[in-house]
């Protein structure tokens, strides 16, 4: 929650000069490169059956690469806020997928909590959501958001399989960023967009957090999570790491808390305190 709290400034970082989608290619090829080599050095084997090279391939795209080209766009045209509250739909999601394709019961304590969460998400961020506009543009953008949500979560139901499988996380996530990335990169040099680097500091510096933190670390923790609670517990997290993002936002930007702020935090952590007390099933 720490990393991810922090990432949404990365992204902001990596707008502007590099498309969206080479951007995204970027991050998680420079990601699954250093694990490979990690897991090489430290002699792990990397050899699984064609099926499960098939399930990584499909996690790479849902979890890694498209989601995110997604929101990348979508933060083009919407505010980060808006988009955390979109991307907060990921655990009524998870809690729904994982019944359907997974057979996991639905916890009464985990769906209150989560609705309690969104509520309170909602009311956090609020003046995005009153000053919304539903042009076009911004109807699009939120379209894409929400398919980028739902991409996330088949990604998590895949993760679980992969689990279920033995699939050690760090060789699991290193294939499918692999995967994801090159995929992205055919998408984008069939589509003509251009594939450069920017080689600002910035840019750079942003790219290496986001590979390295958001996405090596972050993404192993999440995973392992995921294995040990499942994912409707562990997707309260997209409720929480938003609120991360707000405490940096305080400190370096300013920010002002207003009730309604104040208010929807504290039903996050009620909701987060519902959550974590249900019983795992």
């Amino acid at each position: 929650m720490l990393i991810w709290g922090s990432t949404w400034i990365g992204i902001k970082y990596q707008l502007g000069v590099v498309e969206p989608m080479a951007s995204v290619a970027h991050r998680f090829f420079l990601s699954a490169v250093l694990m490979f080599a990690y897991l090489l050095l430290r002699r792990r084997s990397l050899r699984f059956p064609l099926r499960d090279h098939g399930v990584m391939l499909a996690q790479g795209l849902c979890l890694f690469c498209i989601n995110y080209y997604f929101v990348y766009v979508s933060e083009l045209t919407l505010t980060s806020g808006l988009v955390a509250v979109v991307f907060s739909n990921l655990l009524i999601l998870n809690i729904l997928n994982g019944a359907l394709f997974l057979k996991l019961p639905v916890h009464r304590q985990v769906l209150l909590g989560a609705l309690l969460g969104l509520i309170g998400m909602a009311a956090v961020f609020w003046p995005e959501l009153e000053a919304l506009d539903l042009s076009d543009e911004n109807f699009v953008a939120l379209l894409l958001c929400l398919a980028g949500t739902c991409l996330a979560s088949f990604g998590n139901i895949l993760a679980v399989y992969l689990q279920r499988r033995q699939i050690p996380v760090l060789a699991g996530n290193a294939y499918g960023m692999i995967y994801g990335s090159l995929v992205m990169y055919l998408a984008a040099w069939l589509g003509g967009v251009p594939i450069t680097v920017d080689w600002n500091p910035v840019y750079l510096g942003s790219l290496v957090y986001l590979a390295v933190f958001g996405s090596i670390i972050a993404f192993w923790a999440y995973i392992t999570l995921i294995g040990r609670i499942g994912a409707d517990r562990a997707g309260y997290s997209n409720l929480l790491y938003p609120l991360v993002a707000l405490l940096i936002s305080t400190l370096v930007e300013s920010y002002q808390w207003s009730f309604a702020a104040i208010l929807g935090v504290g039903l996050v952590m009620l909701g987060n305190w519902l959550v974590m007390r249900a019983a795992k099933g």
